[in-house]
């Protein structure tokens, strides 16, 4: 650790990415540690210093609170409220759920460790929680779907569509999400009802995991831990995303997608097999020549009789799989 770095600034074992749990310890909880909201507090106190016209912001967000679940049912309240949802009403269901349920207490903080780690405008675990609405949305998804399970379909529908409305972000409350999910700006995300998605996933804007059309049951992707979509990917269908799978950016994936692999196009084929476990954690989604070869190939297909085009034409002519 360098001389300008914060003790709490390198992650913690039980949340890292190396480290990742299935299921949180509630020992941690229980005997009253817990280093992420340590650090969220910490660096609250260190901000408010620095930018006192905000000390007020950060007081009533973080540092009012004796814990996570409360700071961060007080956010999403405040966020999410409206003329007839009223934020009050919103920090009791939030607090209701959150503060006796080990599964999402455990979902949030690896949750929270996931955006630290792998967004790099992701500056600090306050900055999360106080800003961030990919987070903010997973999070209130998380809430809807323990109502949805309790039988309360109607209030996680009505907090759907407001999740929805404020961030931009369409999660049915049915939908089954694992922990530690990166949802990386998160505008235009959509999530359908029978959709499943694994630990560890990382998740571009624009991302579309849907149905094919007017089938009923179970008709939405089903994604493996470790796999990374890209912006604007579409997934159509009740079909498997292989466990540390990339789909590139703008790909149309319609059927299933082997583990370990890079898929891309229109419709998506296979671009490559890849070593790494999970390319969800080290994001890197940048473009290849793999990529660009296969793009020039399907444009020379499209056009028999025409030029030439070489993946180094295609590469210059400024093909992208990925944004920043």
């Amino acid at each position: 650790m360098n001389g300008d770095e914060l003790p709490f600034e390198r992650g913690f074992e039980v949340y890292s990415k190396g480290a990742h749990k299935s299921e949180f310890d509630p020992i941690l909880l229980d005997s009253g540690s817990d280093p992420i909201w340590d650090a969220i507090r910490q660096e609250a106190k260190l901000e408010a210093e620095k930018e006192p016209i905000l000390s007020s912001f950060l007081y009533a967000g973080i540092l009012a609170h004796e814990c996570l679940e409360q700071a961060l049912g007080f956010v999403l309240a405040n966020r999410l409220q409206n003329p007839t949802l009223l934020a009050t009403q919103l920090l009791d269901i939030f607090n209701g759920v959150m503060m006796h349920d080990k599964g999402i207490q455990s979902s949030i903080r690896h949750d929270i460790q996931a955006f630290k780690d792998r967004d790099p405008a992701c500056l600090s675990y306050s900055s999360a929680i106080l800003h961030l609405k990919g987070y903010h949305a997973l999070q209130a998804y998380r809430v809807a779907h323990k109502l949805w399970n309790q039988g309360r379909q109607l209030l996680a529908l009505a907090l759907q569509s407001r999740i929805s409305e404020v961030f931009g972000i369409d999660i049915h409350p049915a939908a089954k999400i694992g922990e530690g999910i990166l949802l990386d700006h998160g505008t235009g995300v959509v999530i359908g009802e029978t959709a499943v998605i694994g630990n560890r996933v990382s998740i571009l804007h624009g991302v579309t995991l849907g149905g094919t059309g007017k089938e009923t049951g179970d008709r939405h992707p089903k994604i493996g831990e470790g796999a990374l979509l890209g912006a604007c990917v579409t997934i159509l269908g009740n079909i498997t995303i292989g466990a540390g799978a990339m789909v590139a950016a703008g790909s149309l994936v319609l059927k299933d997608v082997p583990s370990h692999s890079v898929v891309a196009g229109n419709p998506a084929k296979l671009i490559r097999v890849i070593d790494e476990q999970d390319p969800s954690l080290a994001m890197k989604h940048d473009a290849t020549k793999e990529f660009f070869r296969h793009v020039a190939d399907g444009y020379k297909a499209t056009i028999p009789n025409g030029p030439s085009v070489s993946s180094g034409d295609a590469e210059k002519g400024g093909l992208t799989n990925s944004t920043t």
